[in-house]
């Protein structure tokens, strides 16, 4: 009679799973955090994305409706800047390259911005620099008057 008393105590001992939940944690906070962590750099990359499209667009804008080739580049440049601040971009990593096209009426003139959107505050994926970039082109209008320009 004692010994299945004692039986039924270790048995039960054997059953118990109080330290299941311990090891579960452990192995699925490693996975969230990294899945978070992603989330949190995807988010930055987009939105990096959409401001370099954004700044790339306005800059070829700039340059297309400028009065002189001389003062499109100027506008172009400063218009990308300033996009690209208002999104919190970093000058530093931003690169603006702009061609006229020879800004004659009707040739495309083009802006390509590219900037590199640093993860190294993230725990996880610190290691990552990712690289985006963008090119809008637009033309210039056929019937604008170059009457300024030789002004």
């Amino acid at each position: 009679m004692a010994r299945k008393r004692w039986l039924r105590k270790h048995i039960h001992q054997i059953e118990d799973e109080s330290g299941q939940a311990l090891v579960e944690a452990a192995l699925a906070i490693p996975v969230l955090l990294l899945l978070v962590f992603g989330v949190v750099a995807v988010g930055r990359v987009t939105e990096g994305k959409v401001a370099v499209q954004a700044a790339a667009r306005e800059s070829a804008r700039a340059l297309a409706v400028a009065p002189s080739e001389e003062q499109g580049v100027i506008d172009a440049l400063a218009a990308a800047e300033a996009v690209a601040a208002g999104y919190g971009l970093d000058g530093g990593q931003l690169t603006i390259k702009v061609d006229s096209g020879g800004f004659a009426r009707g040739a495309t003139v083009t802006s390509e911005v590219r900037y590199s959107v640093s993860l190294s505050d993230l725990p996880l994926l610190g290691f990552l620099d990712v690289d985006v970039s963008a090119s809008h082109s637009e033309r210039t209008d056929i019937y604008r008057s170059r009457e300024v320009a030789a002004q």
